[in-house]
């Protein structure tokens, strides 16, 4: 972590917050959306050493406002390195603790809010996992957003808004964080010397938009589990062979999303890995050399010859929207069975 320049594919997240800086006009509550490992965190720790970098500053270091705002921090300057470190006594960071933030941690912050920072011009305070607050931490959290000390921002991360109280997510100023792109994220991964373009492309498709995810899969031991994984998804629900989906049995199709939806945590990469199989067998009618699973060309080659392209755009769009009715809270193993029904009769 350095500066912005550090967080991939965010230009308008980072575009609001520079203006921020620039402006000195920085709300005093942020919520920063988006799915896991695309920055979200990474952003708010930047966004707290340009609010403190004396990287180009001398004189006083007590909070004073006529201090500029570095728009993008030196990362060299004691204050940049301890936050970065995660050592600054005024960058205060706070997690979920077995998967949850409980009360106690927010009436600690309480506490610590009522007295003024120690050397910061301006204190941060960074919920990390905000969506892990029970109600009870949620609400007390509410009073100090509505209260705000002086001298302090909160940022919170989250996945998604409806993951908290309502009126908390009110009281914020939201950003949004979109997934990294899969060529940004080809791009970086093959800086490594340890991937081949080839599996680089693979992991940038299966990563879903995630950085870090894309980066826990580099190992080649969970690089053999993803394939793995993939050869299971696309045997298992037929999608090797789509134009012979109609011919297989409801019943095992309706038990194969009965297991998916089981997995409820990795669905949203298990759908994506099917739907990325079925445009590569869209593109290998048109231009092979952009299919993603080039690993897999010959069976790709085969199945793609034996659908016309109205089929295999009708069970792309089954799976979205499968996803997007999974994104709304619909009943999973409804979601995913009435999705089967539609790859199986389009």
């Amino acid at each position: 972590m350095h500066g912005f320049e550090s967080i991939l594919d965010q230009k308008q997240p980072i575009r609001i917050l520079t203006t921020f800086l620039h402006k000195r006009a920085i709300p005093h509550a942020l919520l920063f959306t988006g799915i896991e490992g695309i920055g979200k965190r990474t952003a708010a720790m930047v966004f707290a050493m340009a609010c403190n970098c004396n990287g180009n500053i001398t004189g006083k270091k007590e909070p004073d406002t006529e201090i500029p705002l570095q728009q993008s921090p030196c990362g060299c300057c004691n204050t940049c390195r301890r936050i970065e470190s995660e050592s600054h006594p005024d960058v205060i960071l706070i997690k979920p603790v077995r998967a949850v933030i409980r009360i106690a941690q927010i009436r600690s912050l309480c506490q610590t809010l009522a007295l003024k920072p120690y050397e910061a011009r301006i204190r941060v305070v960074i919920i990390s996992d905000a969506q892990a607050m029970n109600r009870e931490a949620g609400n007390a959290l509410l009073k100090i957003i509505e209260e705000p000390p002086a001298h302090t921002i909160l940022i919170l991360t989250a996945t998604q808004t409806s993951d908290l109280l309502p009126t908390v997510v009110s009281r914020c100023l939201q950003i949004r964080f979109q997934p990294i792109s899969r060529k940004s994220l080809e791009i970086f991964l093959a800086k490594s010397d340890a991937l081949s373009d080839e599996d680089a492309v693979i992991i940038a498709s299966m990563a879903n938009g995630s950085l870090s995810k894309a980066l826990s899969m580099i190992k080649p031991a969970n690089l053999k589990y993803w394939k793995t994984l993939r050869k299971w998804l696309i045997h298992d629900s037929g999608l090797d062979a789509p134009a012979s989906l109609s011919s297989r049995p409801i019943a095992s199709m309706l038990a194969f999303a009965e297991r998916l939806s089981k997995k409820k945590k990795n669905l949203p990469d298990f759908l994506e890995v099917m739907k990325t199989w079925l445009r590569d067998l869209v593109i290998w009618k048109f231009n092979p050399k952009l299919i993603i699973n080039k690993d897999l060309t010959q069976k790709i080659q085969y199945a793609s010859q034996q659908i016309d392209l109205e089929s295999l755009i009708s069970k792309i769009k089954a799976i979205e929207v499968a996803e997007k009715d999974i994104r709304a809270n619909a009943n999973t193993r409804l979601a995913l069975e009435v999705m089967f029904l539609r790859l199986v009769t389009n």
